[in-house]
């Protein structure tokens, strides 16, 4: 029972990580051009910015056009708008892009949702009620990368091999990050 209790909390935590990485990860742009990826990744979570990462997930449409002023703040969008730059997104890529950026922007809608509800309904939980919360935030997840993985991978399919290579370098260093920080 002990090594299947251990081998649950990893899954848990990997599909947390995951989702917080996809989902909604940041990047600290400063820090990143300053000292490379590896400084500039952090796991949200542990930091503890999952309830600003969820919230005010934008409507707007799905392009590279600046968000609303209300949305400058919105972490969800500075992602957005780092993996455009980043990735050099191209013309003939905007199709594919602006279809992972609905994306994006409905699953952190989703857990916006989600997060408000749980705020709410917080003093009246049981415990019981507060483990199918957390339930309900790894299906949301759960959910999102079911939605993500495959726009995400149409957009990687039409990218150049540098493009492919700094993609690549980013999820990366992500996972990276988040393995060291693992218990052993």
């Amino acid at each position: 029972m002990f090594s299947f209790t251990q081998t649950a909390a990893r899954a848990v935590a990997a599909a947390t990580l995951l989702g917080s990485i996809v989902l909604a990860g940041t990047f600290a742009i400063a820090a990143d051009d300053a000292a490379g990826p590896a400084a500039a990744v952090q796991s949200d979570y542990a930091a503890g910015y999952a309830p600003q990462i969820l919230a005010q997930a934008s409507s707007s449409p799905a392009t590279t056009e600046s968000a609303p002023a209300s949305d400058k703040a919105d972490p969800v969008e500075a992602r957005i708008k780092e993996l455009h730059k980043r990735l050099h997104i191209t013309a003939a890529q905007q199709t594919q892009w602006d279809n992972l950026v609905q994306v994006m922007r409905d699953n952190a809608k989703a857990m916006t949702d989600l997060q408000q509800q749980r705020k709410q309904d917080a003093k009246a939980m049981t415990a019981v009620d507060a483990v199918k919360s957390y339930q309900a935030v790894i299906q949301a997840h759960e959910a999102g990368m079911a939605k993500f993985v495959p726009a995400f991978q149409a957009l990687y399919d039409s990218m150049s091999d540098a493009q492919k290579k700094t993609a690549d370098a980013m999820f990366r260093t992500k996972v990276r990050t988040a393995a060291a920080k693992e218990p052993k």
